[in-house]
């Protein structure tokens, strides 16, 4: 049973006032809950720089230590690419960040935000909450990712605005064949697990394909309304053991947060059942498709609730001046904001024309080629924007608050979309970025994300992103090996 708070010598988090008066409450019913749900143990995680879960799992009877001091883990996990190789020399001088803090591969603490608490439905009398991280002085690590969106949040609503998001977004879900769990498989990164299919593809929304894929849909469905999360539907999308979930639109900082945690649990519920859910853009498994992240989004009213984007007459067919200029301000910013969109090699793969995914730089009025689609009218007050270029394995603080970034500058800057395009893929625009190469040459030169976010932290970004691709470009593939190793 969970004991009542001591004292503490540190006590950390009351320290360097962390905690909001919320957030206080919100610890006590916690800590309640957790006594009356009689749980044994309780997962403190933090989204790193690639929206990945990471953390430690404390026993039940420690929460309180916790609530008062945080949780230390090493300042090393900010500093690693997708392989969980750390790319920067934190053995130097400022560890290669200019900051002292990250020297030695020291810890940092995790704060955790009661306000997150979740009991994992999967496994058993365990509980979940969603941490902040800050350096041992209280100072906040410029790198949260989490904190960057929430901190721009702040901002719009000092103006008297929210901003609306809903998540569409999806997956491959397969059965797990073989693991890849020996010893020589285990490498840096490790052999991919063998799969098969759940079931073939290409009967997009076939209620025979939607029954094959049922049992474990079933199971995902029950944990994930068990988890509190607002599930809207479940599709079965057209490729073969392709899966489409939506949620009902939540405020910014929700959203991010239930994208988060629902991608570590779809793995983590498949894996439980003999399955291996994936949310990679474009595997490399014979006639699978690539999968999109499509990101619904408005402006509205605090005060009165009111959605800034419906058409005040219907002169404005699709959205309101308001909801233009943010389109407006998407477009002059995509390129820009590609690698918070698609940070992965990978993910540039599923630009194509004629494939329902967007390959250059324009929008349209309900129209699923282009990469913004306006959704509107002057009696829909689900009036929105959906940018249809991220992909599933977006960090979601990063690829919402590119979005909210962009638009905001596009409303102030009154930026004209153009008119939109009923042919999105003849016609005269710029062209997406062809490679995470591309992208990152236009983040690291961007006066746009420089100002708004620092150049510290896109340096930061730049410095782990092309750390990938020249892994990438140094390492022999298998389309190396059947071009050059037979024929020279």
């Amino acid at each position: 049973m969970i004991e009542e708070t001591r004292p503490s010598k540190t006590k950390f988090i009351e320290k360097y006032n962390l905690w909001d008066h919320e957030q206080k409450a919100a610890a006590a019913e916690v800590c309640n809950r957790i006594n009356l749900e009689d749980l044994t143990s309780v997962r403190f995680s933090f989204a790193d720089q690639h929206g990945i879960l990471r953390g430690k799992t404390i026993v039940a009877d420690a929460v309180t230590d916790v609530f008062e001091d945080g949780v230390n883990v090493t300042t090393s996990l900010l500093a690693k690419d997708t392989s969980h190789k750390t790319v920067f020399p934190v053995w130097e001088k400022g560890a290669g960040m200019g900051l002292s803090h990250m020297e030695g591969a020291g810890d940092i603490y995790l704060v955790p935000d009661p306000a997150t608490f979740k009991i994992l439905p999967w496994a058993s009398k365990t509980g979940w909450i969603q941490c902040d991280i800050y350096f041992s002085d209280g100072s906040p690590v410029p790198f949260c990712t989490r904190r960057i969106l929430r901190n721009q949040l702040k901002k719009l609503a000092e103006s008297g605005k929210e901003m609306i998001v809903g998540i569409e977004v999806e997956f491959h879900v397969m059965k797990l064949d073989d693991p890849s769990l020996a010893p020589v498989q285990s490498g840096q990164p490790p052999e991919p697990p063998k799969v098969s299919l759940m079931a073939h593809g290409f009967q997009y929304l076939t209620e025979i394909r939607v029954d094959e894929v049922e049992p474990i849909i079933s199971v995902l469905q029950s944990d994930l309304l068990a988890l509190g999360l607002p599930l809207r539907s479940v599709e079965v999308e057209f490729g073969p053991s392709q899966i489409e979930f939506t949620f009902k639109p939540l405020e910014g900082l929700a959203a991010a947060d239930l994208m988060i945690i629902f991608r570590s649990a779809v793995k983590q519920i498949c894996r439980r059942h003999g399955y291996h859910a994936t949310f990679m853009c474009r595997p490399n498994i014979q006639n699978v498709f690539a999968s999109g992240w499509h990101l619904h989004q408005s402006l509205r009213e605090k005060k009165t609730g009111k959605n800034l984007f419906v058409p005040k007459s219907k002169r404005q067919k699709f959205l309101s001046e308001t909801g233009l200029n943010y389109i407006g301000g998407i477009l002059q910013y995509a390129i820009d904001s590609s690698v918070f969109t698609t940070p992965t090699i990978n993910g540039y793969k599923r630009y194509r024309p004629f494939t329902l995914a967007p390959d250059r730089i324009v929008w349209g009025a309900d129209n699923k080629g282009a990469m913004v689609r306006a959704i509107g009218g002057t009696e829909n007050l689900a009036s929105r924007v959906e940018n249809r270029v991220g992909e599933p394995a977006a960090n979601p603080y990063l690829y919402i608050v590119s979005q909210l970034l962009s638009g905001l500058e596009g409303i102030k800057g009154k930026v004209d979309p153009g008119l939109p395009s009923s042919t999105p893929y003849d016609t005269d625009a710029p062209q997406l970025p062809r490679s995470l190469e591309e992208a990152i040459s236009a983040l690291r030169k961007s006066r746009f994300y420089r100002n708004a976010l620092g150049n510290q932290f896109v340096d930061y970004i730049v410095a782990i992103k092309a750390a990938e691709v020249s892994r990438f470009l140094s390492d022999v593939t298998d389309w190396e090996q059947k071009e050059y190793f037979e024929i020279f």
